[in-house]
């Protein structure tokens, strides 16, 4: 897994299957963004069998044959949606054509994985409701900040274990490394990508209805900016937003595509979780000048000062859960509602954002 390139972020970890081998086949198809092989990472550990890849570029099937030589390359997407046998389609498909995709597969009678950002916009989140509750399929998004992070799994057990009370505030950094030369045209189209709000916005929202057990909240303010990158006119190189939930709980973030040069990973993603009781601070992907690992977890309890760093000691829950939700059609990795609301808020704070891109840049 390379650490300066967040589009190729791919955790893996010790299989831990929770079927039987054959008992759940899963497909991988639209392979724009990198992070479809982190998803399938964590399928084929829980025990997914990986039977078909397609991708109109054959250089990009090619590509991902070498990572899974056991997949079949199909000849068409319509192979694999009539293939009674595949359960579940992983797919990162350019963000604009995600919504319409996964509608098409849940028509196809089988549950949809996609990266996210989800959609990129309200119409296709409408559409999306309108099939999942129709098909009565799966429509499940790729949050791989919160669920493909061991330390951000492990505040998540603390919370539940009352470890800091009750929780008031999540204030979350997501910087990123811009790579520019390296990005496929539609990264910098912003008809294409959504705005940085919908995009790497959606991980933050995601993780403060998690954390916080809000089912609701509302979006105070947002705003966006191109403040260093004219030569991509239509990217967002800065956003943040500020929330607050249906249980009072509050939320601010910040995104950006800043991570100078220097830093040995992709981004120095922090969360801080403030609770009633105490609070959890998260060093996701780094320990500046003091780590270069991640998953390092700080919290203050009643009972003291902690540190730990959990990277390679708990895992990647969500993906064996999201299997047996499948096969047995219950919600513990994820909710739908809960799916589909942080794809709402993420979209509402871009569309209401501020723009506050300097004149000679716009």
């Amino acid at each position: 897994m390379s650490r300066k390139d967040g589009m190729m972020y791919a955790p893996s970890h010790e299989s831990k299957p929770v079927v039987k081998p054959g008992e759940f086949v899963i497909a991988a198809m639209a392979l724009d963004h990198g992070h479809i092989y982190g998803m399938c990472n964590g399928l084929v550990e829980a025990g997914a069998q990986l039977k078909w890849v397609y991708d109109p570029d054959p250089a990009k099937v090619k590509a991902f044959l070498e990572r899974y030589p056991g997949a079949l390359p199909a000849r068409s997407a319509a192979e694999i949606l009539e293939d009674p046998e595949v359960r579940l389609v992983a797919a990162a498909a350019v963000p604009s054509e995600r919504g319409p995709l996964g509608v098409k597969v849940m028509g196809a009678g089988k549950d949809y994985f996609t990266d996210k950002a989800p959609f990129t916009s309200l119409e296709q989140l409408e559409a999306a409701r309108i099939q999942a509750e129709s098909t009565k399929q799966k429509y499940m998004v790729y949050y791989s900040e919160r669920l493909h992070v061991e330390s951000a799994v492990y505040a998540g057990e603390l919370i539940r274990q009352g470890a800091i009370g009750r929780v008031l505030q999540v204030i979350g950094m997501g910087p990123h490394r811009l790579n520019a030369s390296s990005r496929p045209d539609w990264f910098f189209q912003r008809e294409k990508y959504g705005g940085i709000l919908c995009d790497i916005g959606s991980h933050q929202i995601e993780q403060f209805l998690f954390y916080s057990g809000c089912r609701e909240a509302t979006v105070l303010h947002s705003k966006v900016a191109n403040y260093n990158n004219s030569a991509y006119p239509e990217l967002e190189d800065f956003g943040d937003a500020t929330l607050v939930g249906d249980n009072g709980a509050t939320q601010y973030f910040r995104v950006d595509w800043f991570t100078p040069d220097g830093l040995g990973t992709w981004g120095d993603g922090r969360t801080i979780i403030m609770g009633t009781q105490g609070y959890i601070e998260l060093r996701k992907y780094s320990d500046i000048a003091r780590s270069n690992t991640g998953d390092h977890v700080y919290w203050v309890d009643s009972q003291g000062e902690h540190y730990e760093q959990v990277r390679g000691r708990i895992g990647f829950p969500f993906f064996g859960e999201l299997i047996l939700d499948c096969l047995h059609r219950t919600e513990q990795a994820m909710t739908q509602a809960h799916t589909f609301k942080a794809a709402e808020l993420c979209l509402i704070a871009q569309a209401q954002a501020v723009n506050l891109t300097p004149e000679t840049l716009r």
